[in-house]
């Protein structure tokens, strides 16, 4: 070596790493073979940055010991509401026979059961979700939980903080649990140590930093947004703590969100589901809220939770998409702000369409992600001519996270249709087994389609030959985006 120029030294070094990390990518038992293919070209092409990029967030899930913990909490406080309460009425979902591969899956991977008995109010506009929130914080009585992936300081953060600060001036528990990277604004800021010097509890959600980098991936975030109040109002959906003017991104704005405001035994497992999250930081024992009472309304819909995340079955919600694809009959309907699926659920996708059914993909027209927005492109052609019908929302950024199927069964939550939330980030979805709460969804979306582009069959030949290299450049490392 010592005869060796110094780019000769940089030039080996860079080899043998390159090696040693395509001998580590071969032998991992977890990732994809597209995975372990758009890792080795990100290796190769950029030395040294590539393998760097790797070990910072190619080869760790959680870390051990937030792995042990939130593996301890997951059996200590289990989500399924069984296990904290026996109810004979819990059970009562033959609604749900006609789709019972689709419930039967959710339940094999996410552990959660079709609960009987609950309300669902579709809330299509941001406004309004914050004005519902704010009010049940204004009329809650033991406590309220919040958990979001990103709190703006706006009017929306303004009038949630008020209403919690007022709660918890009267007696009432506030918890507050936000992403530690997705509001970290909010988390550094005067409105925060408010809220902190009036009671509320306020927690940061997977705490990253450099020297956390060394030990855990930073990158794997707690993306859900959920509201539990007093145990028997809950919200979910993809609404973050923001108005939809949404200040980190004007340029993509009006942001388009679509939430639920819940009551029925469906509440108790979203509280069991902040609990876990909220216990991950915190030594607090929430165990006696998942144990209270409930009332099951029996004319209430059927409805079921799949919460997924890096520590559980990282194929879980691709297979539950799978199914809900293949169980598809007359039309399937989808509005993500970021598409970019593995390849066995696009597969499934693209058999639903030479099937017959009638299949829409509803995309924003621009998006704030350039790779993923390129990675999506890339598929267009092989999506439009299997017969699936893609729409471009050109009204905002359509960040509403839906899919209905043959108007009688409707899944929605946090989760994009993207490797991020497919396999890294904590997310929470909800399949509904209701025709008339899916034919009100089916209408949004088909307002979301009235206000959109219908991308013609032949749009890639519209494309320039460098627009179509970089989408396809795009595609080969869209496994890790």
């Amino acid at each position: 070596m010592q005869h060796l120029s110094i780019p000769a030294i940089v030039f080996v070094s860079d080899l043998l790493f390159k090696l040693l990390m395509i001998a580590v990518l071969l032998l991992s038992k977890k990732k994809s073979d597209s995975a372990k293919i758009a890792w080795m070209i990100l290796i190769i092409a950029l030395p040294f940055v590539g393998t760097a990029v790797y070990l910072l967030i190619g080869t760790r899930r959680l870390g051990s010991r937030r792995r042990k913990r939130n593996r301890a909490i997951m059996q200590e406080i289990p989500q399924n509401i069984s296990c904290h309460i026996q109810n004979p009425k819990l059970h009562a979902h033959t609604q749900v026979q006609k789709y019972k591969s689709v419930a039967h899956i959710a339940q094999a991977i996410g552990g959660s059961e079709v609960l009987p008995g609950n309300s669902a109010k579709l809330i299509q506009e941001s406004d309004v979700f914050i004005e519902n929130l704010v009010n049940d914080i204004a009329n809650a009585e033991k406590h309220c939980h919040i958990l979001s992936y990103i709190m703006l300081n706006d009017q929306a953060g303004d009038d949630v903080s008020a209403a919690l600060i007022t709660a918890a001036e009267r007696g009432v528990t506030c918890r507050l649990l936000l992403d530690s990277l997705g509001s970290k604004e909010f988390l550094q800021s005067s409105t925060c140590d408010e809220l902190r010097n009036a009671g509320v509890h306020v927690t940061a959600a997977l705490p990253a930093n450099l020297l956390r980098a060394f030990f855990a991936r930073v990158d794997l975030r707690n993306h859900r947004k959920i509201s539990v109040i007093d145990n028997t109002i809950g919200y979910m959906g993809s609404n973050n703590i923001a108005e939809k003017a949404f200040a980190i991104k004007p340029k993509f704005a009006p942001w388009v969100d679509a939430s639920v405001r819940l009551t029925g035994p469906i509440v108790r497992e979203l509280q069991a589901i902040f609990v876990q999250d909220w216990c991950l930081d915190t030594n607090d024992d929430l165990d006696a809220i998942l144990k209270e009472s409930i009332e099951i309304d029996e004319k209430g819909l059927p409805a079921q939770l799949m919460p997924t995340g890096p520590n559980s079955n990282n194929l879980a919600l691709s297979q539950l998409l799978q199914t809900t694809f293949f169980s598809a009959q007359k039309k399937l309907v989808i509005t993500t702000p970021y598409f970019s699926p593995d390849d066995v659920t696009e597969l499934a996708l693209l058999i639903a369409a030479k099937r017959g059914v009638d299949t829409h993909l509803v995309l924003p027209a621009k998006n704030d992600s350039r790779l993923v927005q390129a990675a999506s492109k890339s598929r267009y052609a092989m999506l439009l001519q299997a017969g699936v019908q893609i729409h471009e929302y050109e009204k905002g950024l359509l960040h509403a996270k839906t899919i209905t199927f043959d108007n009688e069964v409707a899944l929605l939550g946090s989760a994009n249709m993207d490797r991020r939330s497919l396999d890294l980030n904590f997310e929470v979805s909800m399949l509904v087994y209701d025709s008339n709460f899916t034919k009100e969804l089916l209408n949004l979306q088909e307002s979301y389609m009235a206000q959109s582009r219908r991308v013609p069959v032949d749009i890639y030949r519209q494309w320039s030959i460098r627009q179509r290299l970089w989408q396809n450049a795009v595609s080969l490392i869209a496994p890790i985006l």
